[in-house]
This record gives C-alpha cells, sequence and structure tokens, in this order.
C-alpha cells in the first residue's frame, strides 16, 4: 500500500499559506496542529470561538490550564498581547468578516466548493458549533481531511450527500494525497504527495481533476 501523508506534514503545508499579520481560526479535530507549526519570523493570530484570540501552540504538561483549550479542547500556550472575551464577541469578529482565514475538517467537498462538515448519516450530530458562520464569515475557506473514508470512499465528490454546512465556500482542499483548488472551472489537483501519481489521486476522487500545468510534488 502506497503511503500517505501523517497529519504534522499536512499541517506544515498548511501553515505555509499563513501570511503575517493573519487572523485565523482553526477547527475542530485535525486544524488544530497547524499551531504547533513553527512560523518563523511569521506572525498570526489564532481565533477560537470560546473567546481567545493569539494563543499559541498546545502546552506543556506543566502548563496545562483546561480553561484555555483551542476547538479541540486541548490546552494551549499563554503568548503576550493574547485577548479574552465572551461568545458573543468572539462570533462579531466571525460574522463581521475579520476572520481572514478559518481551516476546517470535512466529510465532503463537492466539485464546486459545498461544504458538508457536521453530520453525517446515520450519526447524530450534537449541534454544527461556529462552522456555518466560519464558512460564510471568513475571508478564505480551506479544509484539511483525509482525502478518502475509512472504506475507501472519495471524500471530495461530484455532490455533498451529507447535510450541507454552507455552498460554494471552499477554496483549497488539503488531503493526505494532494492540494486541490476549487476554481471556476472545476477541481484543479495543483500539488501531489510523494509517490503517487495523478492517475491514482483521480481514482480516489469522485469529480474529474484537471492537472495544474505547474503540477508539483508536495514538499515541506
Amino acid at each position: 500500500m502506497k503511503k500517505r501523508m501523517d497529519e504534522a506534514t499536512m499541517a506544515r503545508r498548511i501553515a505555509a499559506e499563513f501570511r503575517d499579520g493573519m487572523v485565523i481560526n482553526l477547527g475542530y479535530g485535525m486544524p488544530t496542529l497547524c499551531a504547533a507549526v513553527d512560523l518563523g519570523d511569521r506572525v498570526v493570530f489564532y481565533h477560537a470561538e470560546n473567546g481567545v484570540l493569539g494563543y499559541g501552540g498546545p502546552a506543556p504538561d506543566e502548563e496545562k490550564d483546561y480553561e484555555l483549550i483551542d476547538a479541540s479542547d486541548t490546552p494551549v500556550s499563554v503568548r503576550a498581547g493574547m485577548l479574552f472575551f465572551d461568545t458573543g464577541s468572539s462570533f462579531d469578529m466571525i460574522r463581521g468578516g475579520r476572520i481572514d482565514l478559518v481551516v476546517m475538517g470535512a466529510y465532503q467537498v463537492s466539485k464546486t466548493g459545498d461544504l458538508a462538515n457536521w453530520g453525517r448519516t446515520g450519526r447524530p450530530a450534537a449541534g454544527m458549533g461556529g462552522a456555518m458562520d466560519l464558512a460564510i464569515g471568513s475571508k478564505q475557506v480551506f479544509i484539511m481531511m483525509l482525502h478518502t473514508t475509512k472504506e475507501g470512499a472519495p471524500r471530495i465528490v461530484n455532490q455533498c450527500t451529507f447535510p450541507l454546512t454552507a455552498k460554494g465556500c471552499v477554496k483549497k482542499i488539503f488531503t493526505d494525497l494532494a492540494l486541490v483548488e476549487v476554481g471556476g472551472q472545476g477541481l484543479v489537483l495543483k500539488e501531489i504527495a510523494p509517490g503517487w501519481s495523478p492517475e491514482e489521486v483521480q481514482a480516489l476522487t469522485e469529480p474529474a481533476l484537471m492537472i495544474a500545468e505547474d503540477l508539483k510534488e508536495i514538499c515541506v
């Protein structure tokens, strides 16, 4: 079986997209791993719906405070200038267009950038959390997910069959196999995991992929 990229590698590739000064929301699950990536001289401000802005990476054991957590309930590090506020103010930021980028997980993304990430058939969801607000209110939406389900079914599909979070919101899809951009003409395969071919990625993707002229191997 061919090797897929691990979650830490995926997080490093996504973090390469972060620009100095960005306000970035990291969603539940894998996306929170991006906060652990060393950004060098770049400074970004991580935001969470529970009312925190400017937090750092995962807190070391001796500093863990379970009242200071990210979207995955993981204790995070305190950084100079960090802000705390109520949930209402946090959602004001989201709905007011103050979030430059959100990185979220997904169950499915369609060929037109529709997102389904809060509920699945046969598995009741407690609620969508802030996903709908973030999908619509953020300036850019990136998805971090595995390319296929545990059963091998595609997660990038022609049409979402799970409950929609938002329509046409996704700009880039980062998986353990590829970077796919959502464009006006369809899905473009921009980067590919080491050792994989475009044909192999296409076989695990329901919609047709256009191959970028400058297609390259993912390198982080």
